[in-house]
């Protein structure tokens, strides 16, 4: 039976000697483990300028404000989406939350972008005073709206 295994053994190596020489590319043996990079090219995460003037936005000057909306659901997902999708404050689906344009806020977003929509919160009227933000709607747009409610005329005493 040894002897049967080491003429498999030398034929085997002469056999592999071969092959190497014949090809000159490196042998690869891949092995599956639980713990493997992420498949995800990184492109994907590095910044893309050109976006912005496809999407309307200025590189030069960022929006401030993010309108943060879950669209898809979180069951099936890994616990760390959950986490995040929670720690922002969007556990009700398709329920706006505004978020800072931050880098903290950003990575937490670019986790589960798949999950959300982000637009950029639109002051078509500028920053409100503070006395109008009861007055302030956000449309499906992504603006904020100020409802400017009319106040009552006081009528004056004609005099003749």
């Amino acid at each position: 039976m040894s002897g049967l295994y080491r003429a498999l053994q030398k034929s085997s190596t002469a056999v592999i000697k071969n092959m190497t020489e014949a090809s000159q590319l490196p042998w690869y043996c891949p092995s599956r483990s639980l713990f493997r990079r992420s498949r995800v090219p990184n492109e994907v995460f590095e910044e893309r300028s050109k976006e912005h003037e496809k999407h309307g936005g200025d590189p030069e000057q960022p929006h401030k404000l993010h309108i943060v909306t879950r669209v898809r659901t979180t069951v099936g997902r890994p616990y760390w989406e959950k986490k995040v999708v929670k720690s922002l404050g969007l556990e009700k689906a398709h329920t706006p939350r505004v978020h800072k344009n931050i880098p903290s806020v950003n990575n937490h977003l670019k986790i589960i972008k798949h999950l959300v929509r982000i637009q950029p919160l639109k002051l078509p009227y500028g920053l409100p005073a503070e006395e109008d933000m009861a007055d302030t709607y956000l449309n499906s747009k992504g603006e904020l709206v100020v409802r400017k409610l009319l106040k009552p005329v006081e009528h004056k005493a004609i005099g003749s």
